[in-house]
């Protein structure tokens, strides 16, 4: 006598709507992430784990492993600590990104984590734009360890943050636009003291 099989119950996304995608107005306020996948010579599979500043394009940080299972969650709160914390944190709906425990975590951090739309990547475009160029490096190497792609990928994210032109910054880095704009709000906000009339 056959016992019925229990059929899994297929889980539906929680509606994503659809919002436009604007530069914050400061460093910090939102950030994208994103995962690939690719392989070193030999086949073995490896992943990335992308995090980007909306604002100004830098790279924050990119972590590479055979298995990224919760690095993200680690990950997040080193950037936290090293940059403070973000409102936003857009990302696609990956399972990494739906699962349990990471809505608990940002529900306890008080972030607001911004699902975009299934299907519609160009809804977290400065994350894809990154993932398309960050391509171009990993695929102009053949690679036989995991320290190997932590090595060049280091390099080239010191290239791309502090010397790296970007046409959407003026020209400048992400890292020189970053200093750049901070050196003038300070200067703005000195320079009425300096013209307060004397005695």
């Amino acid at each position: 006598m056959g016992l019925p099989l229990r059929r899994k119950v297929k889980k539906r996304l929680a509606a994503r709507v659809k919002e436009p995608l604007s530069k914050p107005d400061y460093f910090t306020q939102t950030w994208s992430i994103d995962f690939m996948s690719d392989a070193l010579s030999n086949g073995t599979k490896f992943r990335s784990f992308n995090v980007i500043d909306d604002y100004n394009r830098e790279i924050l940080f990119i972590e590479t492993d055979y298995s990224l299972k919760s690095s993200q969650i680690w990950v997040l709160k080193h950037l936290i600590n090293r940059y403070g914390k973000p409102q936003k944190i857009r990302m696609d709906n990956g399972p990494e990104f739906v699962a349990k425990l990471s809505r608990q975590w940002s529900v306890a951090n008080e972030i607001e984590f911004k699902y975009i739309q299934p299907g519609k990547p160009t809804q977290n475009a400065y994350v894809e734009r990154f993932n398309k160029t960050s391509g171009i490096c990993i695929d102009a190497y053949l690679f036989d360890s995991i320290d190997e792609i932590r090595e060049v990928t280091q390099t080239w994210v010191d290239d791309y943050n502090c010397t790296r032109p970007h046409d959407a910054l003026n020209g400048l880095s992400p890292k020189i636009y970053r200093e750049t704009i901070n050196l003038l709000l300070c200067y703005a906000t000195a320079t009425p003291r300096l013209l307060r009339p004397i005695g």
